[in-house]
């Protein structure tokens, strides 16, 4: 169950942009709660947390981008969740070179990286998983991807450089993001602005719906929301979604150093 809603969470804030990166600044943090519905109430289960930050090279400065998920200490016993996402990214573009994802949830561990090579529309791929023995094993691939596809949490920040100010009720982006080794086609249709309560205040939102045409992560065609802030920083402020093992909802609890 929560291996499945933390990657919901994740799918459901990946949307592709095509412009500059004008929404984030580096030194930004957003913090949410993460619930899903147990027994007919929603209940909140973990933390996850999206951070930003530079990072230099022999070669240019990159903005990282941080997502980690992790469960409230009072359901670490029924399933403990420690999960780390990182993408390195250009600056301004925001097209990624490098991506990690570090996940242990209930004693199930895998490490993902990729090397992005652009030129060659390639990806160097590593796996690394825990076999039921106990031992580690490591798979290495290198992967044919579209020129257009990107990872998951690169993604997450693509979203807030859409240019929905103008965007029309059913206006669709479509986009593909890799994930475990496979390229999902992932379709946003934009719904309009709706006004929500949330922790950091009564927010003008654009409402976005999210579908995967080749997954079954996702239940329903309107049943998985993104809402983000009608502003220059467009904040994911509430999502919520319908995964086959039941439904859940994240709320952002506070968010500092915005660019905007």
């Amino acid at each position: 169950m929560a291996r499945y809603f933390l990657l919901t969470t994740f799918l459901v804030f990946s949307v592709l942009g095509y412009c500059q990166n004008n929404a984030v600044s580096s030194n930004e943090k957003l913090t949410f709660t993460a619930a899903y519905n147990m027994s007919g109430l929603m209940t909140d289960l973990a933390e996850v947390t999206m951070e930003t930050s530079t990072v230099k090279t022999s070669n240019a400065t990159l903005l990282k981008l941080k997502c980690t998920a992790t469960t409230y200490s009072k359901w670490d016993n029924f399933f403990k969740i420690r999960d780390l996402y990182e993408s390195y990214v250009n600056m301004n573009s925001l097209t990624p070179y490098l991506h990690k994802r570090d996940i242990n949830e209930g004693g199930y561990y895998k490490f993902m990286q990729y090397k992005f090579k652009h030129k060659s529309n390639t990806v160097e791929s590593t796996k690394r998983k825990k076999a039921k023995t106990g031992d580690f094993y490591e798979e290495n691939k290198t992967l044919s991807i579209g020129t257009s596809t990107i990872d998951i949490v690169t993604t997450i920040y693509k979203i807030r450089n859409l240019d929905l100010s103008k965007a029309t009720p059913n206006k669709v982006y479509n986009f593909t993001v890799l994930f475990d080794n496979k390229e999902f086609k992932i379709s946003v249709i934009y719904k309009g602005t709706e006004t929500i309560n949330t922790k950091i205040g009564s927010k003008s939102c654009h409402k976005l719906a999210v579908t995967i045409s080749n997954s079954n992560v996702l239940s329903g065609s309107n049943n998985n929301l993104i809402w983000l802030t009608a502003d220059a920083n467009k904040i994911p402020v509430y999502a919520k979604f319908k995964i086959p093992v039941g439904n859940g909802e994240l709320k952002i609890k506070s968010a500092s150093g915005l660019k905007n």
